[in-house]
């Protein structure tokens, strides 16, 4: 029994030595939004990071100020935004107190789409079909960026439709309502999304350019992580998920699955991938 105690202890010391210096004892707090598009990239994140042998503690946020301020005074080390156009203000004027670890994702594109069936092709032609739209489009959480556009294409645009607010399950339900009674209606929605996948929708064309282009996903941390953490920002820098994935894996939650399932079912289905971004410096 004692040889196999001190064999026990021998193999679990040999471990402890093999992971990365900077990962043993080494705890990461990470941000999250609790958004379908960012909750996925935390998840996989995370999965790589203890790989490593980090302990990631995930704090969540349901607004940008808060998350930022978080961020800024160190409550948290790092979390994925949007730093482009979606929460360019907050990265902009906390910019001094934070930096740019690595892109982990691309393709975020937010307007007013159709069902593919509607069939015009851009902004331009809404008013043209007005009544078939019942004069309304059908809007979100007023406030959002993505309204805030919206009501700047309505006027650029001289729409007679109205941009009606309320919320994202209010606008869910609208969608698929017209859905399955084939009728026409417009939207504000974005991708990645699972109702993109769900109901087929198609973006209208945007040729005044009021709606950004394509946004991509940074990791961000608080200043001097990178300097600090070497080891830990090069497996975070490693991870790259495309936007068809987050869209599939938010696909499985909306048929059931909680979002651990969905990203552990990712994971699973890309563990040599996984592996291969593991393959990096010890040091």
């Amino acid at each position: 029994m004692q040889r196999l105690m001190e064999a026990f202890c021998a193999t679990a010391l040999a471990a402890a030595l093999a992971l990365p210096a900077q990962a043993q004892e080494k705890v990461i707090q990470m941000g999250t939004m609790t958004w379908e598009d960012l909750t996925p990239i935390t998840g996989i994140t995370k999965k790589v990071l203890e790989d490593q042998g980090y302990t990631v503690e995930v704090e969540e946020f349901s607004e940008w100020g808060i998350a930022y301020a978080a961020l800024t005074r160190g409550d948290i080390d790092i979390m994925a935004s949007q730093v482009d156009y979606a929460a360019h203000d907050y990265w902009s004027k906390n910019l001094g107190q934070l930096e740019k670890i690595s892109p982990v994702s691309h393709g975020l594109f937010q307007a007013i789409a159709v069902p593919s069936y509607v069939d015009i092709a851009s902004i331009e032609d809404l008013n043209a079909s007005a009544d078939k739209f019942d004069e309304r489009i059908v809007g979100i959480e007023p406030g959002s960026g993505l309204m805030r556009d919206a009501a700047t294409a309505v006027d650029e645009y001289d729409l007679e439709l109205e941009l009606v607010e309320g919320s994202t399950a209010a606008m869910t339900a609208a969608l698929k309502s017209a859905v399955d009674r084939q009728e026409w209606i417009a939207v504000t929605v974005w991708e990645p999304s699972w109702m993109m996948q769900k109901f087929d929708l198609r973006f209208l064309a945007d040729p005044k350019a009021v709606f950004p282009a394509p946004q991509s996903y940074y990791w961000i941390g608080k200043s001097g992580f990178s300097a600090a953490n070497p080891h830990a920002r090069e497996a975070i820098a490693s991870v790259y998920v495309p936007l068809d994935d987050i869209t599939s894996i938010n696909s499985a939650v909306n048929d059931g699955k909680t979002m651990d399932e969905a990203v552990a079912g990712w994971t699973e289905a890309h563990s040599d991938l996984i592996k291969r971004w593991e393959t990096i410096k010890s040091e």
